[in-house]
């Protein structure tokens, strides 16, 4: 990989893949779609105001989202600055390999498929769980009882991932102009919840316990590092990850050495603008209370939308049919990254095929839908396994395997941008734009994520 490699990104050294098949916005959806922003939001938000113990992140939660951005912005720009030099679908693999030799790229390359395969397994769940409690919102009375059936749900969450893995082998384009449709719908509910929330709060008919927002909220420099902002930032982290997507699937992208590292930019800000106004609203009505909908109450940190959805919107019509709504953004946003995970995990083993690191059947080209066959059925039985397999033997177990999703995030995000450093160590002093972009900004970001992962 040389700077005159650099200068020829458009070329790519093809594996099989379906190239131009995706455009900017098609690879923004996806850099989206594979975050799960009302998944991730519902999941997270607790732990987040909860971080340290005793509430002592608190009312600075969107503080702490903010904080959490920095760095994914600025590996977001190292994966820009590395995919202009090779656009491989290896992404961390190749390029930690090209920078620092064979172990760390093997490693690194490791490190997505453990997150992956390890994440699977809660969307799956949370897919299957909602899908019951979305059914039964349309008045299946019955099958809502499901949703609280270990059995059931672990069925469906198997079943949604089989759904998911035939998309993925079915083409890109397909799965693309899915994810279209399931961010769309998490996006507007939303939004739509965020306004209803802050309406409410601004008129004075929100609850007792509701808040005013200040913009003191968004400073979290007033906690302590090492007991609240550093385990904070690393569950906040969770919430943007997944935007590398976009770039794992830059040889089926239309000029693959600018777009995709494009669509990571703009995803993780328009992540930023969602969350920020989520957190704040959510806040806002909610409160910070360890009772009730509150949520720095553990009993609704695993969904705080569940808690939050039937004070907010209430009993009547309307107030259920919004109720249905935020349980189908959920729904679509888990089913949504559930597919968006498998793809970057196949292209992935697929790189690593291609260059030795994992057998020769993982490169493996479907004639048809140019996509990777063995990778992507491989991704989707190993799913299967590890998510049956650790839902018998313990929910506990599998929860604080989930809670290590963080710090393999921190570990590759990191890498890859001590990769981009370490591979222009050389070239970029000639520009001060290069100085910035692929040394300054992928270093600060690699030691921010280093800091949170110790």
């Amino acid at each position: 990989m040389t700077e005159t490699h650099a200068s020829r990104s458009d070329q790519v050294d093809s594996k099989g893949l379906k190239g131009g098949a995706l455009g900017l916005m098609s690879s923004v959806v996806v850099g989206m779609a594979s975050t799960a922003p009302a998944y991730s939001l519902a999941a997270s938000l607790g732990f987040i105001v909860a971080s340290g113990g005793a509430l002592l992140a608190g009312v600075k939660a969107p503080g702490i989202v903010l904080l959490a951005f920095i760095p994914m912005y600025l590996i977001a720009v190292a994966y820009q600055e590395l995919n202009k030099a090779e656009p491989d679908c290896g992404t961390t693999f190749t390029w930690a390999t090209r920078a620092f030799g064979p172990v760390p790229g093997w490693i690194g390359g490791w490190g997505i498929i453990a997150a992956d395969v390890i994440v699977m397994a809660n969307l799956a769940q949370i897919a299957g769980s909602y899908t019951f409690t979305f059914m039964g919102g349309l008045g299946l009375t019955a099958v809502a009882d499901l949703a609280d059936s270990q059995l059931w749900s672990t069925v469906a969450g198997v079943v949604w991932i089989m759904i998911m893995t035939y998309i993925c082998y079915r083409g890109i384009e397909l799965s693309a102009r899915i994810q279209y449709w399931l961010l769309a719908i998490e996006v507007i509910v939303l939004v739509l919840f965020s306004v209803f929330a802050l309406v409410r709060v601004y008129t004075g008919n929100a609850e007792s316990y509701s808040l005013i927002p200040s913009l003191d909220w968004f400073n979290p420099f007033t906690l302590d590092f090492g007991t609240v902002i550093a385990p904070a930032v690393l569950t906040a982290v969770f919430i943007y990850w997944g935007w590398d997507t976009a770039v794992s699937v830059n040889e089926e992208t239309a000029d693959p050495g600018r777009t995709p590292g494009r669509a990571a930019v703009i995803s993780t800000l328009l992540l930023l603008a969602t969350y920020a106004l989520v957190t704040v609203a959510a806040l806002a009505f909610a409160g910070v209370g360890t009772e009730g909908i509150g949520l720095g109450n553990p009993a609704n940190a695993a969904d705080v939308f569940s808690a939050i959805g039937p004070a907010l919107f209430g009993n009547s019509f309307l107030g259920n049919l919004a109720s249905l709504l935020l349980a189908a953004s959920i729904l679509s946003s888990s089913a949504a990254s559930t597919q968006t995970t498998i793809l970057p995990t196949a292209r992935t083993t697929l790189s690593m095929a291609v260059y030795k690191a994992l057998p020769e059947k993982f490169a493996k080209i479907h004639p048809r839908f140019l996509t990777p066959t063995w990778s992507t059925i491989t991704m989707g039985a190993v799913s299967i396994g590890f998510y049956v397999l650790f839902t018998l033997i313990s929910l506990q177990l599998l929860g604080a395997l989930i809670g290590s999703v963080g710090l393999m995030i921190a570990f590759y995000y990191g890498l890859t941008g001590y990769a981009c450093v370490w591979y222009y160590r050389k070239t970029m002093w000639g520009s001060f734009r290069h100085v910035i972009m692929r040394g300054l900004f992928p270093l600060l970001g690699a030691l921010m994520l280093t800091g949170a992962f110790v």
